[in-house]
């Protein structure tokens, strides 16, 4: 999958000090925290499994940016400049950026409260679909790759097309059914399931033994085994 998504987290998004216990133009929270149960994002759930970002962090955390809102044209700073630095500890995604002058507004909401809340853009490489302990539809991220991070107003629209376009993969489904099943709150029927195998059941060449009449021979030989002691 190379389609980002965006998610944001309930932790806040804080002043921070530097080495020293001086303040300097900082700011920083988690924008991902693993293990937890999202809000319903349209008939399923998510949590982020702890290996999830391990690709990037083995990477250096390549071309990964801090933005307001994840507006192009509020950077705060980027892992390549070392003004962003990110870290992964039991409890999720942890971020500090060092804020340019530029951006005192920023820095000032954070300061007040205005903006208390970050957000996460990512690639999905894996994922995995199973049910809560409620039964509810549950999407496990397993391995993705960052974009960015950023403090945000309020949390964004998520589009979630990409997660149902994974799910629709792994059950053999067409895109349109799933969504209309997201819509329907019916997500469920789809868990589970594993795309229909196609036997070719047309002549090969000559003399080529039928593809059915293969699996019988299998089955009979099987059921061979398990009665006959030798």
């Amino acid at each position: 999958m190379s389609d980002a998504e965006r998610r944001f987290t309930r932790g806040l998004v804080e002043v921070r000090a530097a080495d020293g216990g001086e303040t300097k133009r900082q700011i920083g929270g988690y924008a991902a925290k693993f293990n937890k149960l999202s809000q319903n994002l349209g008939g399923f759930v998510e949590r982020i499994d702890p290996g999830f970002f391990s690709k990037s962090e083995g990477d250096g955390w390549p071309d990964v940016m801090a933005r307001y809102n994840h507006d192009d044209n509020r950077l705060l700073g980027t892992s390549e400049a070392g003004t962003l630095r990110l870290a992964v500890d039991g409890t999720g995604l942890d971020y500090t950026v060092d804020v340019p002058t530029s951006r005192a507004d920023v820095m000032e909401l954070v300061e007040r409260g205005d903006v208390r809340r970050s957000s996460f853009a990512f690639r999905t490489f894996s994922d995995d679909w199973s049910q809560t302990e409620d039964g509810f539809p549950l999407r496990t991220l397993l391995s993705g790759g960052l974009v960015d991070v950023a403090p945000v107003n309020s949390p964004a629209y998520m589009d979630t097309s990409t997660g149902l376009r994974s799910l629709a993969e792994q059950a053999g489904a067409e895109l349109d059914e799933v969504r209309a099943a997201s819509v329907a709150g019916d997500l469920t029927r789809f868990l589970g399931r594993t795309p229909a195998v196609v036997i070719d059941m047309a002549p090969r060449g000559q003399g080529e033994t039928h593809p059915l009449t293969v699996l019988r021979q299998r089955r009979a030989e099987q059921d061979r085994r398990r009665i006959s002691p030798f």
